[in-house]
């Protein structure tokens, strides 16, 4: 996901945050240090990979992702692998689904330098509150494009950590329109979804045209 500053929102500085993954940098993960229970605890010594991101309008972006049953060792390859591609990008959230791996399998970095990798397995949320913060929402899935998108500003997130421990957060503002950005991912729908039939498909006219030249 990336998201630009958007004067509307009441919480409109936090997307500074966002701004500075734009950063250079290591590809590689920064940390690993449990910053708490939702970050990213430990490192794999198997060498990471960069991801083929899929791009609007690819049908198998509207696929449902299916819950992971168990997280072993192939299962944290593909999150060490999702970061990889993440920062590479670069972006500040992605969903297994964004790289035709259609498990429910979120990660995220909203930090300036990278080092607070959180992992949300077999996400769920719900919202605590009907007040919504207005952001201008971007995504690695369709590139070059931001539009303003409504979200609830404060949810409660239950996700498997990537040591498949449980754990619950209460998460407001940027990281709440990540995690629902991201999470909309695993269910087949992208920000795009959220506007106007022709602001739509003037995207997806845009893209396909751009993908054609690039072919």
């Amino acid at each position: 996901m990336c998201v630009r500053v958007n004067r509307q929102s009441p919480r409109g500085s936090l997307l500074q945050i966002a701004l500075a993954t734009l950063h250079n940098g290591s590809l590689h993960l920064r940390t690993c240090q449990a910053i708490d229970p939702t970050l990213l605890n430990t490192c794999s010594n198997q060498p990471m990979a960069i991801l083929n991101i899929l791009e609007f309008p690819d049908p198998r972006l509207r696929t449902i992702a299916k819950p992971v049953a168990v997280v072993d060792d192939e299962v944290r390859q593909l999150v060490d692998d999702m970061f990889e591609t993440m920062y590479e990008a670069p972006g500040i959230g992605l969903a297994a689904t964004q790289v035709n791996v259609h498990k429910r399998i979120v990660v995220m970095d909203l930090s300036e330098d990278r080092t607070e990798p959180r992992v949300f397995i077999n996400p769920e949320f719900e919202s605590l509150t009907d007040e919504m913060d207005q952001y201008q929402e971007g995504c690695l899935s369709v590139p070059g494009f931001y539009e303003n998108v409504d979200r609830p500003q404060k949810v409660k997130i239950k996700a498997l950590d990537r040591d498949g421990q449980p754990y619950e957060l209460i998460a407001e503002g940027l990281l709440a329109v990540c995690i629902q950005h991201e999470c909309d991912h695993l269910n087949g729908k992208l920000f795009v979804d959220y506007l106007s039939t022709l602001k739509r498909d003037r995207i997806k006219k845009k893209l396909e045209k751009l993908h054609r030249q690039n072919a």
